[in-house]
C-alpha cells in the first residue's frame, strides 16, 4: 500500500510538489509545483488536449479570465447556491465541513443533505469536536467563492471563478458564429479555479486554488445524434458502479441502454483515456453513477471518474461526465438579455451541454500514487508521454570522447523529446536517479559507440538493455513513448 506521507516526502525531495509559502509555515489548500511537477503537469495536459480535442474537428481550446463579474455568477446560481454546510466548535472555534465530519466519524455518505438534516445527524450521533471534545454550533451554509472588488473605488463586485465552465458558456454564441455555425461544438479550457474550502485536506486532492481541464460540448438533442454515433462503439467495455448497486462490474456500452448515445459515446472515451493513456488497470478506474441526491439539480445524468488511490484511502473522484441540459445557456440568456438560442429546423433552440470535467491536480496525484514503486529500488512507473523526462542521456565515463559524443546525441534527441543529460556519479547512480523520477528510457554512450555508432538503451520497468544504432534512436524512442512498440520488441 502506498503511504501518503511517504509519497509526499518523495514529491518534496525530488521536486514534484509541496505546500505553498512553505518558508512562512504555509496555508492549507495551496500547493506549488516544482520543476518536475510542472513537467509532469504539462505532459498530462498535452495528452488531455490531444485526446479530447481529437474527438471532433469542432472541439477547440479557449482561455478566459480568472475573475468574473457578480452578474455572471448570479446567473449561474453560484451566488445563491454554491455552498457547503459548516459547523463551528463552541469551545475551540475550529470550523468543519459538516458532511466530511459526519463521514469521518460515522462512515456514512451524507452528500445532498441540507443544514437541518446535517444538524439532526450530529445531535443524533452525539458528535463532539475531534480537537477538544466541545459541542458544535448550529449548522449553516457557507458560500465558498472568494469575493473581490473590481475598479479603483471598488464600484464593481466580482469573484474569483469557482470553475472554468462559465467562460465557455458566456462565449458560446460568439464562438458559434466564428466557427461558421457548426454543431455540435466543443469549447475546452485548462485553468485555475478558486474555492474557499472550509477545511481542505489530503494534500492536493482538495485545494483552495486548483487546476481544471474541462470540455463543454454544445449540441442539439436528436439533431446531432448521428454525429455522436460516429464515435460510438457499442462493444466497448467499461467498469461501472451504477446507482443502487453495491459492486462495480464490467459492461458493454450497449448494455447501458438507458443512456443516450451522445452520453455513452463520451463516457466510453473518458474511460478509454484512463485505460489507454493513463495506463490504469480495469480494477483501478471506474465510472460511478451518482444518485439523485448526490448530483447537482441541473444535471440530468452524472457519472464520476474514480481512481483507487491507496495513499488517500481508496476510491477518489478525479473527473465527471455531466449532462447539464440547457440550464447554463438559458440562465445566461435570462440574466444578460443576450440570445443563446440558435436556428434549428425553422425554430430557435437553446443548445444542451455535455460537460467533461477533470481536476488536474487530482489526476497528477493519481498518476504518482498508482506509479510509485518500492521493491528492490524506489521508482516511478508513469504514463510514458507525461513523464517529466522521456529520456536521459549519459556518457559511460567522462573521457575518451564519450562525454562529447553523448552531448551531441542529447542535442539531437531534445529537439523531439523531453530529455535530460547527466555526467555526475557512476552510471548506476544516474540510473537510480532517473528511476526515482520516472524517466522511461536511459541512453549511454560507451566504448563501442565510436566503433559501430551504437548506444545502450535501458528500460525503466524491466531494467533490460539493448544496443541501438544512433540514427535509429529518434524513431525507436518515439515508438516506445507513444506506445506503438514495447521495449521487449527491440530485442527480437
Amino acid at each position: 500500500m502506498v503511504d501518503r506521507e511517504e509519497l509526499e516526502s518523495v514529491c518534496k525531495r525530488r521536486g514534484f510538489m509541496w505546500p505553498s509559502s512553505e518558508i512562512y509555515g504555509g496555508e492549507a489548500g495551496f500547493y506549488d509545483y516544482g520543476h518536475l511537477g510542472a513537467r509532469l503537469k504539462d505532459g498530462w495536459e498535452l495528452i488531455w488536449k490531444d485526446f479530447f480535442l481529437g474527438l471532433n474537428d469542432n472541439y477547440h481550446m479557449i482561455y478566459t479570465p480568472n475573475i468574473l463579474p457578480y452578474r455572471a455568477l448570479k446567473a449561474s446560481g453560484h451566488v445563491d447556491l454554491f455552498s457547503d454546510i459548516i459547523v463551528h466548535c463552541m469551545r475551540c472555534s475550529a470550523s468543519y465541513r459538516a458532511d466530511h465530519l459526519i463521514t469521518d466519524l460515522t462512515g456514512k455518505n451524507v452528500e445532498g443533505l441540507n443544514a437541518s438534516e446535517i444538524e439532526g445527524m450530529i445531535k443524533e450521533n452525539e458528535m463532539k469536536c475531534p480537537s477538544c471534545n466541545g459541542n458544535f454550533s448550529e449548522a449553516e451554509e457557507f458560500n465558498m467563492m472568494f469575493s473581490l472588488s473590481i475598479g479603483p473605488t471598488g464600484e464593481h463586485k466580482g469573484f474569483l471563478r469557482p470553475e472554468t465552465a462559465q467562460g465557455s458558456y458566456m462565449n458560446f454564441f460568439r464562438e458559434y458564429r466564428a466557427l461558421r455555425r457548426q454543431m455540435p461544438m466543443g469549447l475546452a479550457t485548462i485553468g485555475n479555479a478558486f474555492r474557499n474550502e472550509i477545511s481542505p485536506r489530503q494534500g492536493v486532492y482538495r485545494l483552495r486554488e486548483f487546476l481544471q481541464a474541462e470540455l463543454q460540448i454544445f449540441f442539439i438533442p436528436d439533431t446531432n445524434d448521428m454525429t455522436f454515433e460516429d464515435m460510438y462503439d457499442g462493444k466497448a467495455e467499461v467498469t461501472v458502479l451504477l446507482d443502487g448497486e453495491e459492486e462495480a462490474r464490467r459492461v458493454r456500452m450497449d448494455e447501458l441502454e438507458d443512456l443516450p448515445v451522445f452520453y455513452r459515446s463520451h463516457l466510453a472515451k473518458v474511460y478509454e483515456f484512463y485505460r489507454e493513456h493513463m495506463n490504469l488497470a480495469p480494477e483501478d478506474v471506474r465510472l460511478r453513477e451518482l444518485s439523485k441526491e448526490e448530483k447537482a439539480f441541473y444535471n440530468l445524468i452524472h457519472f464520476d471518474v474514480e481512481i483507487n488511490m491507496p495513499s488517500l484511502g481508496g476510491w477518489k473522484e478525479v473527473g465527471g461526465i455531466h449532462y447539464r441540459g440547457d440550464y447554463d445557456l438559458t440562465k445566461h440568456q435570462e440574466e444578460s438579455g443576450t440570445k443563446m438560442s440558435i436556428p434549428v429546423n425553422g425554430t430557435r433552440v437553446v443548445p444542451h451541454v455535455l460537460e467533461l470535467s477533470f481536476g488536474v491536480d487530482r489526476n497528477i496525484w493519481a498518476v504518482l500514487d498508482r506509479g510509485y514503486r518500492l521493491d528492490e529500488r524506489e521508482w516511478l512507473s508513469l504514463p510514458k508521454r507525461c513523464a517529466p523526462y522521456h529520456v536521459a542521456v549519459f556518457p559511460l565515463v567522462r573521457k575518451d570522447g564519450l562525454e562529447e559524443r553523448s552531448r551531441e546525441i542529447y542535442k539531437v534527441i531534445k529537439r523531439e523529446f523531453r530529455a535530460f543529460w547527466d555526467r555526475s556519479g557512476s552510471v548506476g547512480k544516474r540510473y537510480a536517479r532517473m528511476d526515482e523520477i520516472g524517466t522511461p528510457l536511459c541512453i549511454t554512450t560507451d566504448y563501442e559507440t565510436p566503433e559501430d555508432d551504437t548506444v545502450t538503451v535501458r528500460d525503466i520497468t524491466s531494467k533490460e538493455q539493448v544496443r541501438v544504432k544512433v540514427p535509429e534512436l529518434i524513431d525507436i524512442i518515439g515508438s516506445i513513448i507513444d506506445g506503438e512498440k514495447e521495449f521487449g520488441e527491440l530485442q527480437r
